[in-house]
């Protein structure tokens, strides 16, 4: 049990340490933030995938409203700090069009098929969850695939970017974000069931923690907490080590993202806390001296079929720019109208997911049923 533990504290300090002296302090510092996303993600159990499936199946709002909370607590810093340095901090703002949409939307259905989102995942995947593992790769494909053919799906048709910062202002705009927020909240307290509505102690105190992590990346990162990119990114890197000439490519040719993709993955703001996270979620399972939240066995088609949604999951993200942490956690917490469409488009998929899981995912025989 010792030993166990001690090696967990070793690779975590020894992966950051690592990064201190390779990329400098600041890389050092995103990887901590990221292992702090993973050890209140997997040890508290805040996910954003799981409450939204709970809200509509068991009526149990606990789980979303604690998202909630979180979000307005990194509004109410993020806002009045963002407009105090607008060179140096850049909100999580995106236009909304006709791909972003049906990303949104198919990025809903897909990870109620797979259990996760981007961040769970990564946190799946960290724990020893063999689904989790199988998402994350099909993943990685599909962001970078979907970076392959962004232009044309953003060449359908979209607004410029709106925000509740330009449309009315700091002060007001983050009056706005939480009204709507607290909206939310009444809808999902409206739809709860007796019992199942305030969050339990743990759940509160993971949302204040988590709201304390995105603002410490907005602050070392310059920018909010994001996943997709990062994931892509590592495709991306892939697909060269294997031949693959992206200089052709409209996206990876363009100066910022061809700058990532040659440097070493420890310049990536979104991949230090990608990695930080993974290693937290698998600091936690192995503190617990017990194997994680492993699956029960599925058919081969099953496994197949996981793949498969979790590659369309990745590359929907792409489209919709972000799933639930960069487009629906980051983008309300920073005031962009396209992180709201996100929210009501991904719901709607997810509503279907739901309804899709137990047609798709089915247990190998005698095994029980996939959680």
């Amino acid at each position: 049990m010792f030993l166990q533990r001690a090696s967990v504290l070793l690779i975590a300090l020894g992966f950051t340490a690592f990064t201190f002296l390779m990329a400098g302090p600041r890389a050092g510092l995103l990887v901590m933030v990221g292992l702090g996303f993973g050890l209140v993600l997997e040890g508290l159990r805040f996910g954003f995938a799981g409450p939204w499936r709970m809200i509509m199946t068991d009526r149990d709002g606990r789980g979303l409203i604690a998202q909630l909370i979180a979000i307005a607590l990194v509004a109410l810093v993020a806002f009045p700090l963002m407009a105090a340095n607008p060179g140096e901090l850049v909100p999580a703002h995106a236009p909304v069009g006709l791909a972003m949409i049906l990303g949104a939307f198919v990025f809903g259905v897909m990870m109620q098929l797979v259990m996760g989102c981007g961040s769970g995942t990564l946190v799946n995947a960290g724990s020893g969850n063999l689904v989790g593992l199988i998402a994350l790769i099909g993943f990685i494909g599909g962001s970078f695939a979907g970076t392959l053919h962004l232009g044309w799906w953003t060449g359908l048709g979209s607004l410029p970017v709106i925000s509740a910062q330009g449309a009315l202002g700091a002060q007001m705009g983050l009056i706005a974000t939480l009204a709507g927020l607290a909206l939310v909240a009444a809808l999902t307290l409206a739809r709860a069931a007796p019992g199942k509505r305030m969050p339990p102690a743990r759940l509160w105190i993971a949302a204040g923690l988590i709201a304390a992590l995105a603002l410490a990346n907005l602050v070392i990162a310059g920018q909010p907490w994001g996943i997709v990119y990062g994931l892509g990114l590592w495709g991306a890197k892939l697909a060269q080590a294997g031949g693959a000439d992206l200089a052709q490519t409209a996206f990876w040719a363009a100066e910022g993202n061809a700058a990532r993709l040659s440097a070493s993955i420890l310049t990536d703001v979104t991949s230090l806390t990608n990695i930080g996270l993974l290693i937290g979620a698998f600091a936690v399972m192995r503190w617990r001296a017990a194997p994680g939240a492993q699956t029960q066995a599925l058919t081969s088609s099953s496994y197949l079929a996981i793949l498969g949604a979790a590659l369309v999951l990745g590359y929907s993200a792409r489209l919709a720019f972000g799933c639930n942490v960069g487009a629906f956690f980051s983008g309300i917490s920073t005031g962009s109208l396209h992180g709201w469409v996100w929210l009501v488009a991904a719901f709607a998929g997810s509503i279907l997911g739901i309804r899709l899981r137990p047609m798709v995912l089915r247990p190998a025989p005698a095994q029980g049923a996939y959680a």
